[in-house]
């Protein structure tokens, strides 16, 4: 028999009902004026067992709990509703300064947090974001919509769990490869969202010059250098309510990276220029194609900072583990181009089909995306043809093998080859070369210097 309660359409009209857990008289009751202003209903306990009591008799939309509670923690709570009310949104009160509590929180399954003492504003903030959460019902058609498409394993999996994270406020790391589609989860993931009608504002952390990262990412006032000639918003102002996708995170210099751990920490940013900070509401979600864990063990990413990003770890998988996937995907994007392109969409013949899915694909769906638009121009009879795909086939014996070293060789002389093509195509220009291959300018001169290419 399911512990699991059985969740109930909330019915027009009806009376929105928030728990609130502390033991301390006071804030309960400043947590209840505040909610009654605000037109909510509510119930208060001050323990752990009272809470479950009230959990069990009654239907919440929210609750609200303290960290320290005199029978248990408020992470026993977070815990016991994610096991019984999945549906229900729990936000934790933590301690001021305490982010181990509020990351702990978040991991748990909590919808957000906030610290000691509580900003109303922000208390009314998280309230109303909490109470605006969508349906937990799978989207059947969110995967068309972004051209997250597939039926694989891997492709169910990571749908079913951003349907699950897009209901939460915590952090999220998306990882994969280059053209693995992290920006088309991160869309997906703020669309589900409750903050799906306010912007997504998605930054290419390597693309910013070092010298302009806190002005970009924070704004700056009227006056605070040469140039500086009005007041203007940064990413993190621009994304005020919404979520801010910081693609390509581990690019960010160590100095950029201690100004945007405080500021995800205290949710305050201060403009360049200004004498005070101001509050920012921004669900921050980031993505690389490095292994950040790897980074911090170099010193070339901050631990804190990447235990406050990777609250929620999403994996993106290649196109070569969802072979099965790519008649869907070509089909589907062959459409797309075409509809774009204002011509009637030809088919994909057996064998060119045939040759997609025996390709690796190193550049993932954005290798696939560009293959099938060249395709498109140059083909010369009514359907695309294997010959049309102008596919490399592996060489036989010409890579390396498993059995010819550790897989760390292997994978190197990979991507040195596929550095090679890259600049041998570019006729040796590295911003051309790094546009190839999908990365950033200052990604392919690190991986050269890995690989002893700058000779």
């Amino acid at each position: 028999m399911s512990l699991k309660s059985e969740k109930r359409p909330r019915q027009r009209g009806e009376a929105t009902h928030v728990l609130i857990v502390d033991d301390e008289a006071d804030i309960r009751e400043l947590l209840d004026l505040t909610l009654a202003r605000m037109g909510l209903q509510t119930a208060c306990a001050g323990s752990l067992a009272e809470a479950r009591a009230l959990l069990g008799a009654q239907r919440f939309q929210l609750c609200l709990t303290d960290m320290r509670l005199p029978d248990g923690l408020g992470l026993d709570l977070v815990r016991h509703i994610s096991d019984t009310v999945p549906d229900l949104p729990v936000a934790v009160i933590t301690a001021h300064g305490s982010a181990e509590n509020a990351v702990s929180a978040l991991k748990a399954g909590a919808f957000d947090y906030i610290a000691k003492p509580v900003s109303l504003d922000q208390l009314r903030g998280i309230v109303k974001s909490a109470l605006d959460l969508p349906g937990a019902e799978p989207t059947a058609e969110c995967g068309v919509e972004t051209g997250l498409l597939g039926d694989s394993p891997a492709i169910l999996q990571v749908r079913a769990l951003i349907e699950k994270v897009a209901r939460s406020q915590a952090p999220v790391h998306i990882a994969g490869e280059s053209g693995s589609g992290k920006e088309l989860a991160a869309r997906l993931i703020h669309n589900l969202g409750a903050r799906r009608e306010k912007p997504f504002v998605a930054v290419n952390c390597g693309a910013i010059p070092e010298s302009l990262m806190e002005s970009e990412f924070f704004g700056y006032r009227k006056g605070a250098f040469t140039g500086a000639n009005d007041d203007r918003e940064g990413f993190f102002q621009a994304a005020n309510g919404g979520t801010l996708f910081l693609d390509e995170v581990a690019e960010l210099p160590l100095s950029m990276q201690v100004k945007l751990l405080r500021a995800i920490q205290e949710k305050r940013v201060r403009q360049v220029g200004a004498t005070s900070e101001a509050a920012v509401d921004t669900r921050l979600i980031c993505a690389t194609h490095q292994d950040l864990k790897q980074l911090v063990e170099q010193g070339r990413f901050r631990q804190d900072l990447f235990y406050r990003l990777n609250v929620i770890e999403l994996r993106m998988p290649s196109l070569r583990e969802c072979r099965d996937d790519i008649p869907t995907l070509a089909h589907y994007i062959v459409g797309r181009l075409s509809r774009s392109s204002g011509r009637a969409s030809p088919p994909l013949a057996a064998d060119a089909l045939a040759a997609l899915q025996s390709y690796t694909f190193p550049g993932n769906v954005r290798e696939l995306e560009n293959v099938l638009e060249r395709a498109l121009a140059l083909m010369a009879g009514d359907r695309i043809e294997a010959s049309d795909l102008n596919l490399v086939p592996a060489q036989p014996g010409g890579g390396a093998s498993v059995s010819s070293g550790s897989l760390q060789d292997l994978l190197d002389q990979v991507e040195r080859q596929a550095i090679l093509d890259a600049l041998r195509q570019s006729d040796g220009n590295r911003t051309a070369a790094a546009r190839v291959l999908g990365v950033t300018f200052r990604s392919l001169r690190y991986r050269m210097a890995r690989l002893n290419l700058n000779d």
